[in-house]
């Protein structure tokens, strides 16, 4: 800097000032302007020597001082999150700093100190800066605050951090945030309200964020009200990835939340190959498995909103379904997931590049700087604290009810359609109409797996959503040390779940109880699965549906839907009941438009009737179910299943 100063020619004769932290000159005393660094640091340390000026400024301002040595650049960012940051470029020097005036302004004042700045060493840092859409002096986004700790050392720049960063879960939402206005048909709880004003935040300012509130909170409803405020705000479409299991449950939960919402559910045979006709809808569902078939038609869309639900799926970057979506073009993506963290970082870091590309570096860099360890974890956490919305039941407990019932209805694949099919028409040529009740029980039997009317595969997910779904929601209970208990009416279901997912699970506790354990050994039992960890009881509903407490399980899946609502509600008792402290999640899982719905319908019906005062519900079915139950199918829904 000497070296290069010093050659340059003085300044013309005139006076100095300082103003407003600016050096400001003047020839005649007028006109009053900012001279570059250069030219100050020649007046100052060569200006007497060469005769060029009156007085330097060192002489005309003797309460200042003037370094020789340039101040280095680094930026500042100040304010809170999620919606009111600001960065400021500031020169340092000796731990010590100061705004700039002016971007990429070559010179600072340090306290009481002048020191030039070498800008030409920061054309790289200025580039990307702009490249980012980030001003000196100017709001940033939260997306640009992580770039900026994450990007801005490789530039030459430090980053002054001294933002009060608001964890998501703690942002609340306006009271003058109306949901009705957006055409959202649900009441929200207040942690709901709170998310879904996050989540609008981070869409107005063009960023996604990872939504892991865990399992039971109403994940779902949070999004598509998203998707309301984002159509009010004239912005669509909207694709959601998830697993096939999921795509029944999805299309129901925004018919009856968001019924202005157009939908479109872009899977099996009929699924649409003209892009300009799947734009045009508000939402679109799509598998996985799908969104890799048509990644091509799929990018030919500017979506305005990606949402991949279960987005563990794509913890692997390697992994064919990750590579596609990521390929797909969105101007916010949203990943929803309620275990947003697992074991490998990588994972983390696979799920931040869908959500904000490019946050966490690229992968070869990552895996270079960051390994599996706690302290890398530590260090991660902070980086990637503001796009990550976790809520935890415990958490949240105050404001849900004792009791959460989720529907889970789930399509059945083509292929156990077909199958499905076959076995109702079978049953009612052997059996004919006198026989209806025998054909009825054999539907309800392959509904809960094929294996137990006929063998089957070794592997009982294999073409089995169902199955497949039940393995989901395990990995997101066990993922939390919890326990469930899953009713079951067949003992060859048991045997099914007690050979086949100690395999998937092998660190969990399993066991069972059905009319095989003599009724001796059930509290025995009961006792090793309150004591064990993580773990899942299968139990028969009416050999277990009664007596037994086992408040040790927060979670309750009925596998297979019963004809009477008392025998499923005695086993859901064994759960929630006196002495449980948590609130308990109740699972219902069917297949949808098979006897499975018209038995859960059932199952409805006769609550209302119940809390009524209405008495005398027998167990069996009437004759109009029976009838209801035999002629429902999947069949007709074959094109837009997978």
């Amino acid at each position: 800097m000497k070296d290069s100063l010093a050659d340059r020619p003085t300044v013309p004769k005139g006076s100095w000032t300082v103003q407003d932290r600016r050096l400001l000159y003047s020839r005649d005393g007028n006109d009053w302007a900012q001279l570059p660094a250069q030219d100050v640091w020649s007046a100052a340390f060569s200006g007497g020597e060469n005769g060029g000026t009156t007085e330097s400024p060192v002489n005309a301002l003797p309460e200042f001082e003037f370094s020789r040595f340039p101040a280095e650049l680094a930026i500042a960012v100040t304010g809170s999150t999620p919606n009111n940051i600001q960065a400021s470029l500031v020169g340092i020097s000796n731990g010590k700093r100061a705004p700039l005036v002016a971007p990429k302004v070559d010179q600072v004042f340090i306290g009481n100190t002048w020191h030039p700045i070498q800008v030409e060493n920061y054309q790289e840092a200025f580039s990307a800066l702009a490249d980012v859409g980030i001003v000196s002096g100017q709001e940033i986004t939260i997306g640009q605050l992580i770039w900026l700790k994450t990007h801005a050392p490789k530039f030459g720049l430090v980053v002054f951090d001294s933002v009060q960063s608001c964890n998501p879960a703690e942002v609340h939402a306006p009271s003058a945030m109306n949901v009705d206005a957006w055409g959202l048909r649900a009441k929200l709880y207040s942690y709901q309200s709170d998310g879904v004003h996050y989540l609008k935040l981070m869409a107005d300012q063009g960023l996604g964020c990872i939504l892991g509130d865990e399992m039971g909170l109403g994940k779902t409803v949070q999004v598509i009200a998203l998707m309301l405020a984002e159509k009010s705000a004239g912005r669509g479409p909207t694709l959601v990835v998830m697993p096939a299991t999921l795509l029944e449950n999805w299309r129901r939960e925004l018919v009856s939340f968001s019924p202005t919402l157009s939908i479109k559910v872009h899977a099996g045979s009929d699924r649409v190959g003209i892009a300009a006709r799947l734009s045009r809808i508000d939402v679109v569902l799509t598998s996985y498995e799908t969104a890799v078939r048509d990644e091509p038609l799929l990018s030919s869309i500017p979506w305005n909103m990606l949402v991949l639900d279960e987005a563990q799926n794509i913890k692997n970057p390697d992994a064919q379904r990750t590579l596609a979506v990521k390929a797909i073009p969105r101007r916010i993506s949203l990943a929803v997931t309620g275990t947003p963290v697992e074991n490998r970082l990588i994972d983390l870091w696979s799920l931040s590049d869908f959500v904000l590309p490019g946050l966490l570096g690229n992968r070869e860099e990552f895996e270079r700087v960051f390994a599996d360890t706690d302290s890398d974890a530590a260090y991660l956490a902070p980086i990637v604290a503001p796009i990550l919305l976790r809520r935890r039941v415990r958490e949240v407990a105050k404001d849900l009810p004792e009791k959460i019932d989720i529907a889970q209805p789930i399509p059945m694949s083509r292929f156990m359609a077909e199958q499905y099919e076959e076995v109702r028409k079978a049953a009612l040529a052997e059996y004919g109409k006198s026989g209806s009740l025998v054909a009825l029980q054999r539907l309800r039997m392959f509904c809960t797996h094929p294996t137990l009317i006929d063998d089957g595969d070794v592997d009982p997910a294999r073409e089995m959503p169902k199955y497949q779904r039940l393995v989901e929601i395990l990995e997101e209970i066990f993922s939390r040390d919890e326990k469930v208990l899953i009713f079951t009416s067949y003992t060859g279901m048991t045997d099914t779940f007690m050979s086949d997912l100690p395999e998937r699970f092998p660190s969990q506790f399993f066991s069972f109880i059905d009319g095989r354990v003599p009724i001796s050994k059930r509290q025995q039992t009961v006792d090793l699965f309150s004591t064990a960890g993580a773990g899942a009881l299968f139990l028969n509903p009416k050999a277990a549906g009664v007596g037994l407490n086992i408040t040790t399980a927060n979670h309750v899946i009925h596998y297979n839907p019963e004809w009477n609502p008392a025998v499923q509600d005695q086993a859901t008792a064994r759960a929630f009941r006196r002495k449980q402290v948590r609130p308990v999640t109740v699972y219902q899982m069917f297949f949808a438009d098979t006897v499975e719905e018209v038995i859960v319908g059932r199952l409805g019906f006769k609550r209302t009737l119940a809390e009524n005062a209405a008495t005398g519900h027998e167990g069996g079915a009437t004759a109009s179910e029976v009838m209801e139950a035999l002629t429902i199918s999947p069949f007709g829904r074959l094109g837009s299943l997978e």
